[in-house]
């Protein structure tokens, strides 16, 4: 069985909102076109608390790209972003949501963030989308989504830890690239590991 798994395409990651990753709108319809082959759809959605740790504005002084210790783990801080039930945390209103079997929501925990849709950054606490793929017998998972140098990468390469053929649909993702190279070197981390990327 093979799953398609969509990760934070969320209004907040949209160019123009706080966190904007450059032309992640631009996925929308290929995500959508690319459901229609797929059985088994999930989604991954960022569902921070307003007083998650990993943003700035909980520090007076720091600002995002800012670096501290948060649970024992280094922590990039971020500007405020996909805070529960706000409309900056909903789905894109052109992504096809209809045929999603699960939203697994992932940095519900103001301690320590999630970039992954499996594990949060320590691997102290699963989402249990592991458990919901493995009991529907899926073999393969199918990666798009935002960004492909953090959240996509680190689903991607847990998938792959975890034992499932990974595949990332590149033109399907977009990142955040704080430096230039960041996402052709996210992409090379996933192949070292196994994750086959298509186009």
């Amino acid at each position: 069985m093979n799953a398609l798994l969509i990760v934070d395409i969320q209004n907040d990651f949209m160019p123009g909102g706080p966190l904007p990753v450059a032309e992640a709108d631009k996925i929308v319809p290929i995500v959508n076109e690319l459901q229609s082959k797929f059985e088994l759809i999930v989604a991954a959605q960022d569902w921070h608390p307003a007083h998650h740790g990993s943003f700035a504005a909980n520090y007076p002084g720091k600002k995002p790209g800012d670096r501290i210790m948060l649970n024992s783990l280094e922590q990039i801080l971020w500007p405020v972003h996909c805070v529960q039930n706000t409309p900056g945390a909903a789905f894109v209103d052109g992504l096809d949501t209809s045929r999603f079997a699960r939203v697994f929501h992932k940095g519900t925990d103001p301690r320590i963030d999630s970039y992954g849709a499996f594990f949060d950054n320590g691997h102290q606490k699963e989402t249990r989308l592991e458990q919901f793929l493995k009991e529907r017998k899926v073999t393969d998972v199918y990666i798009v989504g935002v960004a492909t140098d953090y959240c996509v990468k680190f689903t991607a390469l847990d998938g792959a830890q975890l034992g499932f053929k990974t595949h990332v649909f590149q033109n399907a993702c977009r990142g955040v690239n704080a430096s230039p190279t960041d996402v052709k070197e996210a992409f090379a981390e996933m192949r070292r590991a196994g994750v086959i990327l298509l186009d």
